[in-house]
């Protein structure tokens, strides 16, 4: 597709949409782990005194529990966890959130708040603007539920895969997940933009952590109207080995994905179909 044409999330190919999906971006949409998981790793060896960088494992594991979605709070919970280890309580450890926080930045964004230059200017992307487009001419709505900042998400979305204007709901706009708010959201204002969406139609949420797949279970536990499926996708850095991908592909199922993807793109219109279907 002529990157020159911003997509248009609106159009479908038939009388009426029957299934949306809405895609979590890290994980899914870009390889964020020489960019966030980085600046995390950065960020606790940093304030543990160059004592502890946590290994792509650790940052697995703690996210395995499901509710350490921001990665400001899961740098935070990592430097307590170490210094807990050295005999150290919470409350005598007295780094400031904010403080972790603008040390975050400076690695992920970069040290020119006008020019980003930081680790964000280096991801991959995991899907080519040809996969929306087959979703759209599929008569697929599609839409973007994230928790990194508005800002980052529309970096990726807006500059590098030209999407104009996204449908996004991020960071700011809704409690954190597995929280499910946001991903009504997204859905609603798929709506609001599409008049042609069934108010019956499936929802997929495609996410890359036990945390976007907890927000389904809570999204159906809260509306039983329509059916919601979760999608797992593996990210790039669990896939080095077969093992380690297999076990977490085992962790999103368990977590409730109905399926596990190497590839956001292996979740075809016609994979899609045989989903909603099933």
């Amino acid at each position: 597709m002529n990157l020159a044409q911003p997509i248009n999330y609106s159009m479908t190919a038939q009388s009426s949409t029957q299934t949306i999906i809405i895609f979590d971006i890290d994980g899914v949409i870009r390889d964020v782990s020489g960019s966030y998981r980085r600046a995390l790793a950065d960020t606790v060896e940093y304030f543990t005194n160059n004592a502890y960088r946590p290994t792509s494992t650790d940052i697995d594991n703690l996210k395995s529990e499901g509710i350490w979605n921001n990665d400001w709070e899961a740098s935070q919970e990592l430097i307590h966890r170490y210094f807990e280890q050295t005999g150290q309580s919470r409350h005598q450890n007295q780094i400031n959130y904010e403080t972790i926080v603008a040390f975050f930045q400076s690695r992920y964004r970069g040290t020119d708040p006008d020019n980003w230059n930081g680790y964000i200017c280096d991801e991959p992307l995991l899907l080519q603007t040809q996969y929306l487009k087959n979703l759209t001419n599929a008569g697929i709505a599609w839409g973007f539920f994230s928790g990194a900042t508005r800002a980052s998400a529309t970096y990726v979305l807006e500059n590098r895969l030209n999407i104009k204007p996204p449908v996004l709901i991020a960071m700011e706009d809704v409690p954190g997940k597995p929280d499910p708010m946001g991903l009504f959201a997204a859905v609603r204002h798929l709506e609001e933009n599409n008049s042609k969406i069934s108010n019956s139609a499936t929802v997929l949420y495609v996410g890359d952590t036990v945390a976007d797949m907890y927000t389904v279970e809570k999204a159906r536990s809260q509306d039983s109207k329509r059916k919601w499926l979760g999608v797992g996708v593996l990210p790039p850095h669990v896939q080095k080995l077969p093992s380690r991908r297999d076990a977490y592909a085992e962790l999103l199922i368990d977590a409730g994905a109905e399926v596990a993807f190497c590839n956001v793109q292996d979740l075809t219109p016609a994979r899609i179909q045989a989903l909603v279907g099933e």
